[in-house]
């Protein structure tokens, strides 16, 4: 009689997992992933297109009307932000961008490929806001500073250009790349609760533009609300001059948009691991 062994079930080949660490390799394939979409490079570019073309059009308008400006706006004229003026259209991208990281792969059905390679849901979250978040300010910031460097071109033939060692000018400058990167982390945690392309910009476009704006009708005993709003707290980074007083300081506004990009992935989190993909 010849007896013939069956491989155990659970056995080494049956078996067998990783067991390294996983998130080097989640973290290359939400890169691989990224880098493959064309609508990442169209949107990127649109942001860095956005942000130094406003800018040098804001620029080389005021120079050519500088010859008939008042003396008060002359006085109130800030070359720093008015360099980075773009930054206003280049967070529509950035946002946009942040809500298609997510919702693109829902709604071609890659997310369950995605859940199915590596279960660990939330290692998946985290990847994919550390690949973005990471390219959102590596191409801001580059765009910032070329933005800021062709302002200060612009503006130095009428010899109101300053440098980069001016006061407040690096710190708003790096600090414009810091809140679109951020920016983009709060997209990306809503097109994670929402799913849902439309729904999530609507959502992200809401909270961003258009609450800051229905913030205004409230009574005045209630300014003192407006500047913990998300994009007025994050904004706080990026201003220049001096502040009002219902204004937060640069660094304290950004800590609370953080607050809020930070809540909005946890809540993200908690959703991606109690739905099903």
């Amino acid at each position: 009689m010849v007896v013939t062994q069956m491989p155990q079930l659970g056995g080494p080949l049956a078996g067998a997992q990783p067991t390294g660490p996983i998130f080097p390799d989640v973290l290359s394939s939400e890169w691989t992933k990224l880098r493959t979409v064309r609508s990442t490079y169209w949107t990127l570019l649109a942001a860095a297109v956005a942000m130094i073309g406003l800018s040098v059009i804001v620029c080389a308008v005021y120079v050519a009307q500088y010859a008939s400006l008042s003396v008060k706006d002359k006085a109130t004229f800030d070359p720093i932000t008015s360099s980075l003026a773009g930054g206003f259209l280049a967070q529509l991208a950035i946002a946009v961008l942040g809500v298609l990281v997510v919702t693109s792969e829902y709604s071609s059905g890659m997310i369950r490929a995605t859940f199915a390679a590596v279960p660990q849901r939330l290692t998946v979250l985290a990847a994919k806001a550390a690949v973005f978040a990471g390219v959102t300010f590596v191409v801001s910031t580059g765009a910032c500073f070329i933005a800021f460097f062709v302002g200060q071109a612009i503006l130095s033939t009428k010899h109101i250009g300053v440098s980069l060692g001016a006061p407040d000018a690096l710190r708003i400058v790096i600090g414009s790349g810091l809140y679109l990167a951020v920016l983009g982390l709060l997209a990306l945690g809503l097109g994670t609760i929402i799913r849902r392309t439309a729904g999530a910009i609507a959502a992200v476009f809401g909270l961003i533009f258009v609450l800051p704006s229905l913030a205004l009708l409230l009574p005045s005993s209630m300014d003192a609300v407006q500047k913990f709003l998300p994009s007025n707290a994050g904004q706080a980074l990026v201003g220049g001059g001096t502040r009002g007083t219902n204004e937060l300081s640069p660094w304290v506004g950004f800590g609370v948009f953080c607050i809020y990009a930070i809540a909005a992935l946890i809540i993200a989190g908690s959703s991606l691991v109690r739905r099903d993909a």
